[in-house]
């Protein structure tokens, strides 16, 4: 399935759509090719869009992203934030312990092996002589998970320079 990423009329990322759909929307007018693929071509004089802008402002209301376990490895490339291992025995870290007063926030969790998350204890990573490969945050939307793995797979590098603002 071809993907074609959506933005808005002011540039923001809104959503990331078939390649029908996409074209629908542009033989209705209702948005423009900004990016094309040349080497698919859907008649002689229209080539497959990547990427799409909306003509028309879309106000979307803010959606704030839930603190869950599969959001939590999505943020981290489920991979562990101590020593990488990359794998399926992974568990969430909180980087300040709960029994010192850590809270579940996106700040204070993280992905960890078992190995490392048994060897941090309910200390933190530096009295446990370990360093965080990145520290957490709070992700802006569910968006830049699925455009960030896309790219990053080495379809659709041309996203990035409308994604990478609005991370």
């Amino acid at each position: 399935m071809v993907q074609v990423l959506v933005l808005n009329a002011s540039y923001e990322p809104l959503n990331i759509t078939t390649w029908k759909r996409a074209m629908v929307m542009m033989l209705k007018g209702k948005a423009e090719s900004l990016e094309q693929d040349s080497s698919r071509v859907i008649r002689k004089d229209i080539m497959l869009p990547t990427v799409i802008r909306l003509r028309q402002f879309v106000r979307v209301p803010f959606r704030e992203l839930p603190l869950t376990r599969k959001n939590i490895l999505q943020r981290d490339n489920s991979s562990c934030q101590y020593c990488g291992y990359n794998g399926d025995k992974l568990s969430i870290d909180h980087v300040i312990p709960r029994s010192r007063g850590g809270s579940d926030s996106w700040e204070n969790v993280t992905t960890a092996c078992l190995p490392c998350n048994i060897k941090k204890g309910s200390r933190t990573p530096a009295e446990a002589h370990m360093k965080l490969r990145k520290p957490p945050h709070k992700p802006l939307n569910s968006l830049s998970f699925q455009t960030n793995k896309i790219i990053a797979s080495g379809h659709h590098k041309e996203w990035s320079k409308y994604v990478i603002g609005w991370r």
